[in-house]
């Protein structure tokens, strides 16, 4: 996800990954779609180990569902999402 990050100069600054999602806190430029960014990176990532582990094609017809959740950082600060992304691993 990182490398993917990096070609599309996202900055990942925040990354966590639970059993069933991955909470993500990235810096990109604002002339980028939301939506963009989570299908790159979704993409990306899914191609990716489905190329590591070819088992995947078959046992799971997609790994990510089209959901996500999007919140920009200005009513809450950046510390507070961050604070919140780290503990998630705790819980």
């Amino acid at each position: 996800m990182h490398e993917k990050a990096e070609r599309l100069g996202i900055t990942i600054e925040r990354l966590e990954v639970m059993p069933d999602h991955v909470h993500l806190f990235v810096k990109t430029d604002p002339t980028f779609a939301p939506h963009y960014v989570v299908q790159q990176l979704k993409g990306y990532t899914s191609f990716q180990l489905r190329k590591e582990f070819p088992s995947l094609v078959s046992r799971l017809p997609t790994l990510w569902t089209r959901s996500y959740y999007v919140e920009s950082v200005g009513h809450i600060s950046e510390a507070t999402v961050k604070k919140y992304i780290e503990e998630q691993k705790n819980k």
